[in-house]
């Protein structure tokens, strides 16, 4: 048995943990600062899912939420690939850290992964100047 790849992005957010949470917990705001990866998002009629518009057609986002944990993981699917990407909010004084790991998927190259990954370093960053300027 071999692993896969994996990359893990964190960004402290000076903002409550509960505050930082809420934002994320709704994927409605998942347009806002996740500026890369998605055009668009809405609900679906399965309360389970939202459909997203991307740069590289239609996917659909579900989020496996736990509050009381800080749990924000979530299923990517589009018609290249699906995987689970684990993500955790955790307190850090009177702030947050956000943070998310990334397994390289069987269908993609290892330097494909690595540039695609490495884009959501601007995400992180949006992620942070919106919860950081109180425009969430």
């Amino acid at each position: 048995m071999s692993t896969a790849l994996s990359i893990t992005k964190t960004v402290s957010i000076d903002r409550p943990f509960a505050d930082v949470y809420a934002f994320l917990a709704d994927p409605a705001n998942w347009s806002k600062w996740a500026v890369v990866n998605i055009r668009s998002i809405e609900p679906t009629a399965d309360p389970d899912w939202w459909q997203m518009s991307t740069p590289v057609g239609p996917a659909r986002l579900r989020l496996h939420a736990d509050a009381e944990l800080g749990v924000l993981d979530h299923d990517y699917v589009d018609d290249t690939a699906s995987w689970r990407v684990p993500a955790r909010v955790v307190p850090n004084g009177d702030g947050a850290e956000f943070m998310m790991t990334f397994y390289q998927p069987p269908t993609l190259g290892r330097e494909f992964f690595v540039q695609q990954v490495d884009l959501v370093d601007t995400e992180l960053a949006t992620l942070k100047r919106i919860l950081e300027s109180g425009r969430a």
